[in-house]
């Protein structure tokens, strides 16, 4: 993979995967949305409600 490519990384995800990738055969494989329930619960991730951060000007 040359680093200096543009499209070094499309390419070489494009052979990954024509290799076969672990990661999308594990996607392929296990429903991971059984799972977002509890990794929201575990992360603490605001509902989004109160906002962002709050402003610096008072």
């Amino acid at each position: 993979m040359d680093p200096k490519s543009l499209f070094s990384l499309s390419d070489h995800l494009d052979a990954l995967s024509k290799e076969g990738d672990p990661l999308e055969v594990l996607q392929e494989t296990v429903n991971f949305e059984h799972f977002r329930v509890w990794l929201v619960e575990g992360l603490g991730y605001g509902d989004g409600s109160k906002g962002g951060r709050p402003s610096l000007i008072r």
